[in-house]
């Protein structure tokens, strides 16, 4: 698995943009996020901001996404931080994992919600049905890549 794209913002509603680097920050999230700055959509006291920190996608989301859809949104349009080539939750589910130098662990899924519906006026419940990505708490703080190479900690090293 290797990380594809990293995607931030740093407010609500407005059009994300990609970067080459981010700095992951345990607690808070990637540095440069909406959520980082605690400006994002759901960053509501009611809400559990334990899994706002990041969220996953596997690349081929989007294909499917604008399959079902007949469209052709990009990366940005999902609003997902970072996109994983051949991502494979069976290997990740319920273990520490290494992207860069920062670690992670998914804590729940990330369905698509009405707002992104909203947002891009398309079906968007529809597009990423089952297929909506992960949301991950960040274990250790430290600094992602593009490109970087995605490692399951087996606790003695990676593996």
């Amino acid at each position: 698995m290797t990380l594809h794209a990293i995607i931030i913002g740093e407010n609500a509603k407005v059009p994300l943009h990609y970067v080459d680097q981010v700095n992951a920050v345990e607690g808070r999230g990637l540095e440069g996020d909406r959520y980082f700055y605690k400006r994002g959509t759901f960053n509501k006291p009611q809400l559990s901001q334990d899994v706002r920190e990041i969220s996953l996608l596997s690349y081929d989301t989007l294909t499917e996404c604008n399959s079902r859809l007949e469209t052709t949104l990009d990366f940005l349009d999902l609003r997902r931080n970072l996109v994983i080539k051949n991502f494979d939750i069976t290997i990740l589910e319920d273990k520490i994992f290494h992207i860069g130098t920062a670690q992670f662990k998914i804590v729940r899924t990330c369905p698509p919600c009405h707002y992104l519906s909203r947002l891009l006026d398309k079906d968007i419940m529809t597009g990423l049905k089952y297929i909506g990505g992960y949301r991950a708490k960040i274990v250790k703080s430290g600094t992602l890549n593009v490109g970087d190479t995605v490692i399951v900690y087996n606790g003695y090293g990676s593996s």
